[in-house]
């Protein structure tokens, strides 16, 4: 595998991620619309959904992270052909 194949391969999987990253947020943000819904149909009181944002906004910062942080540096050829030897 050339370099320049490998630069596509880590732009494509970059991509992606950001991809996904904008997915699960409209996916969070549609269960927290619905948790707040049901708390305040229940009376309101204590915000219970506060604990369910918390947690899923942990991962969201991580996929966040992952997607739109700083990229690895890419891995040079003899280390790759170093690796592939330990599976033979």
């Amino acid at each position: 595998m050339d370099e320049n194949e490998t630069l596509h391969r880590a732009a494509e999987k970059r991509l992606k991620d950001q991809s996904g990253f904008w997915r699960l947020l409209g996916i969070f943000a549609i269960v927290w619309l619905i948790l707040t819904a049901v708390w305040w149909m229940a009376g309101g009181g204590y915000f219970w959904p506060a604990w369910a944002i918390f947690g899923m906004g942990i991962a969201l910062a991580f996929a966040g992270w992952g997607a739109f942080g700083p990229r690895q540096k890419m891995p040079s050829e003899q280390r790759i052909q170093d690796e592939m030897r330990k599976f033979t």
